[in-house]
């Protein structure tokens, strides 16, 4: 059975650099959720020379919006999104300090060369798992854009929250290098 890495925010590019490809995590710490909306007005910030709502300096962004909160919880359920929808903002994100993003499904072809351009990682999470994913959040604060509802900015402090390393430092991407693994020879793609 392959060891599972424990990581623990603050991180820095060194700590995430000798990640591989199919490596299985479990992060404990800070991270924000931003999606397509907060991207986009990230984005129209930027382009007017004003800050970023939050320094994002070492730190992963999870492509994630939770639904509301039921009495009694920390957060609704939580998943994953489609990160291909937030790739056109990868080097942006990146460019403002991002070590990497989390989310599900494949990336645009350029995305890993940003990655290792960066030095960054795309970390894979569990999509339809939104009620277990809940439950290794332990803190939810609205940082920016509050009027975005589930797609504002929030600061989530996780525990223990498994993902897998999708694309490394180097550009090498874990769904590409397993499907190599069970092409069959004479089989066209």
């Amino acid at each position: 059975m392959q060891s599972i890495i424990q990581l623990q925010t603050p991180l820095t590019k060194t700590d995430i650099a000798n990640l591989t490809i199919g490596d299985i995590l479990e992060l404990t710490g800070t991270i924000y959720t931003a999606r397509d909306a907060a991207h986009k007005r990230m984005q129209q910030a930027i382009g007017e020379h004003k800050s970023p709502p939050v320094d994002f300096t070492n730190q992963f962004i999870f492509y994630a919006g939770p639904c509301p909160t039921k009495p009694g919880r920390t957060m609704g359920s939580i998943a994953p999104t489609t990160s291909m929808r937030m790739d056109s903002f990868v080097e942006m994100t990146f460019q403002l300090g991002v070590l990497g993003m989390i989310g599900k499904g494949d990336r645009s072809d350029f995305v890993p060369d940003l990655c290792k351009k960066y030095g960054g990682v795309y970390l894979l999470s569990i999509g339809g798992a939104s009620a277990l994913i809940s439950n290794q959040v332990k803190t939810c604060d609205v940082v920016a854009y509050e009027d975005l509802g589930t797609e504002s900015i929030k600061k989530l402090g996780v525990e223990k929250l498994r993902l897998i390393v999708g694309i490394d430092t180097q550009g090498r991407v874990f769904q590409a290098e397993q499907i190599k693994k069970y092409k069959r020879p004479g089989i066209i793609s």
